[in-house]
């Protein structure tokens, strides 16, 4: 079985998240969605929260392949292997993403070289989402309806007290 493990904070998830998801388990039997505690980032939703929209989200998901969502913490090479994960699936939206993840990459290969990243790049329609730029159009009183479901809209403006 060909395990992939998706990390993130989906802090909300978004349009180029599932995008990225429904694409992601064309290439494996088990995806795993590894939500990261990441309080450096401070976010917005609780990891319970997240882990929770995260499970709703993927639910409406229909591929080939089984989808698990499990937070975690530390690094993402060792729950890689903790899930069994041979593959880290990553979203590029930019040039900017591209430096990013070839330097984490590059790092990863290090700290174990069975586990392959493969990067799918973002849709055109969502190369310019991002969780922090969602979050602030939210909090400004803008729409969000392009770039989140109508349930993660509905936390979101919940969240923000709208």
């Amino acid at each position: 079985m060909r395990v992939g493990l998706y990390p993130g904070t989906f802090d909300p998830i978004h349009n180029g998240h599932t995008d990225i998801i429904g694409r992601a388990v064309k290439l494996v039997d088990r995806l795993v969605l590894g939500v990261a505690i990441n309080t450096g980032k401070g976010p917005m939703f609780s990891l319970e929260e997240r882990v929770a929209i995260v499970e709703a989200e993927a639910a409406s998901l229909k591929g080939n392949a089984e989808i698990v969502v499990q937070p975690f913490e530390g690094l993402t090479m060792h729950f890689a292997r903790e899930v069994g994960a041979s593959v880290i699936v990553r979203g590029l939206r930019a040039v900017a993403d591209f430096e990013f993840e070839f330097q984490m990459t590059a790092m990863n290969q290090q700290l174990d070289r069975e586990i392959e990243t493969v990067f799918l790049m973002a849709d055109p329609r969502h190369q310019a989402v991002a969780s922090k730029l969602v979050k602030e159009i939210a909090t400004l009183g803008g729409d969000v309806t392009k770039f989140v479901s109508p349930r993660v809209k509905e936390a979101l403006l919940a969240k923000v007290g709208r």
